[in-house]
């Protein structure tokens, strides 16, 4: 007979599985409005708040190579003020007016800019006066911002003396001279200087919002307590004050691919410090890989899992030459990098690297174990629930579906697709994208 005890956690442990199940079906609705925006939607109706993120393809792989920086200070201005309404009486406001305005509310609206997208997002709790006037206010940031000449110049007075103190820092020399060795002439390489700095003007700005931020090119993600027919009437607000196209929209240029790399590329820079950084890596996969799940999984193998990767195994436990060494790979609309990095004493910069080299062949070319695939799996799809545990976190995964296409019950089949693979499906995935002998290695601060 169960005693009362045994009774309750049964119960307990009955509403712990309804409330796990019921999380894990995440229904995305999907629809494209009128004006060509694409919509994805999941109702969360727990907080009264909602989670936005408009994405556009603006970011910085379309930045001309003698601009590079211009998406991401595009970004950075358009917070910066708004125009007044032309024949509505609302004043212009300036960058502390319109930071004041978003405080009085209590909600936020910003724009930022990454390899491939210029994103802005909203956040606002949803009673319904509140919700109105902070999408009221964003419309106008969003469709009329000033661009201010002034603070333009201050703020590029700000970025250069920025870039010239990060200079100074040896993780930051061992990424610039990285990204550059590993994509070549791609956009995805280029680096924001001085040079390109000055090269921008507000009209640049200004053509690359009116070409990237139309609706017909948003891919709109929203998480929240919010119905179908509100977001429809959100977002008819929100858009209002952009040019509306004539037609379908254009196709924007295609951006070359970044090119393999044919042969290996040692970097060794001088630098005054007490370690030395190590990245070694090449060009990865896109996002649309159909290995990214393999890939995925082998790499908490390889590196991405922290203490129990063969990397930390190899280079930390068993001869101490790091604290911590890690492997990832970014894929993005173009092949992101590979990247094995670490720090170091600089007279065991050679070693580590030579260690951290070794692991990776052996990796490629063996694969891993059937217990390493197996506590990879289990801790993969153990820690699912940790991504998506917040409406931001979700909005972000949503967003991630919407801006590359997958589909829309991607979350749902997550762990399921992680829980398939195979240590065959690991070692064809990294042999064929992954060439251990002609990778770029950088080292910053280590002996000759």
């Amino acid at each position: 007979m169960l005693s009362l005890s045994s009774f309750r956690q049964g119960l307990l442990l009955l509403v712990l599985l309804s409330c796990l199940a019921a999380r894990a079906a995440i229904p995305i609705q999907h629809w494209t409005m009128a004006s060509g925006a694409r919509v994805y939607l999941v109702e969360s109706p727990s907080i009264a708040m909602v989670d936005l993120q408009i994405d556009f393809d603006g970011g910085a792989r379309r930045d001309p190579a003698a601009q590079a920086g211009l998406a991401s200070v595009t970004a950075g201005m358009a917070s910066r003020g708004v125009l007044a309404g032309t024949g509505s009486g609302e004043p212009a406001l300036d960058e502390n007016s319109l930071s004041e305005a978003w405080a009085d509310l209590g909600a936020s609206f910003g724009a930022s800019a990454s390899s491939d997208r210029l994103s802005f997002s909203l956040r606002s709790l949803t009673y319904p006066d509140l919700l109105a006037r902070a999408v009221a206010l964003a419309a106008r940031q969003l469709g009329q911002p000033a661009f201010p000449q002034a603070v333009w110049q201050r703020e590029r007075e700000r970025l250069i003396a920025g870039l010239r103190e990060a200079g100074t820092r040896p993780a930051t020399v061992a990424a610039r001279a990285f990204a550059a060795a590993v994509y070549g002439t791609h956009p995805y390489g280029q680096e924001m200087t001085a040079q390109t700095l000055a090269r921008i003007e507000v009209a640049d700005m200004q053509a690359l919002y009116q070409r990237a931020v139309v609706p017909c090119r948003a891919r709109v993600s929203v998480v929240g307590a919010v119905s179908r027919a509100q977001v429809e009437q959100l977002l008819g607000v929100l858009f209002a004050r952009l040019p509306v196209a004539a037609g379908p929209c254009t196709a924007l240029p295609a951006v070359p691919e970044v090119a393999p790399l044919t042969q290996a590329n040692d970097l060794r820079l001088p630098a005054d410090s007490a370690q030395a950084h190590v990245l070694l890596g090449q060009p990865g996969v896109k996002r649309s890989d159909p290995d990214f799940f393999a890939l995925t999984v082998g790499n908490y193998i390889l590196g991405g899992g922290g203490f129990v990767s063969r990397l930390t195994s190899e280079v930390r436990e068993k001869r101490g030459l790091s604290y911590s060494v890690y492997s990832y790979f970014s894929p993005g609309l173009h092949a992101g990098a590979f990247t094995v990095g670490l720090q170091t004493r600089p007279d065991q910069a050679t070693q580590a690297l030579a260690v951290a080299r070794e692991v990776v062949a052996r990796f490629v070319a063996e694969g891993p174990t059937q217990q390493e695939l197996d506590a990879a799996k289990s801790n993969l799809i153990g820690g699912f629930a940790l991504l998506i545990d917040s409406n931001r976190k979700l909005l972000g995964n949503v967003a991630n579906i919407a801006w590359n296409d997958l589909p829309l019950d991607y979350l749902d089949g997550w762990t399921a697709r992680v829980d398939r693979v195979t240590v065959a499906d690991v070692r064809a995935a990294f042999a064929r994208a992954l060439q251990p002998g002609a990778m770029v290695t950088v080292i910053v601060g280590g002996s000759p």
